[in-house]
């Protein structure tokens, strides 16, 4: 399998406490395996406050919802043995 790269990393986004905040990450190629989202260095699931999403095949979303002051911190993409981070 081709290795897969970040092509257009992440960009570090101020938010307003109860807002919703969007991170895209762009990879090299479609169907990316090994693809994890962090928050603070935990790791994020897809539920009702994090919608993680794949657009056009290669552009990752995170979307966090309702925001709260909490939620400051690093957001990390990682795919494979590369990383972005916000």
């Amino acid at each position: 399998e081709p290795d897969v790269t970040i092509v257009s990393g992440l960009k570090d986004m101020v938010v307003f406490e109860g807002d919703d905040v969007t991170f895209r990450c762009q990879v090299s190629h479609e169907n990316a395996k090994d693809v994890e989202w962090k928050l603070q260095d935990v790791a994020l699931q897809n539920n009702e406050m994090n919608e993680i999403s794949v657009e056009k095949g290669k552009i990752h979303t995170l979307i966090l919802r309702k925001v709260t002051e909490q939620d400051i911190g690093t957001v990390t993409f990682r795919v494979g043995p590369h990383m972005s981070t916000a």
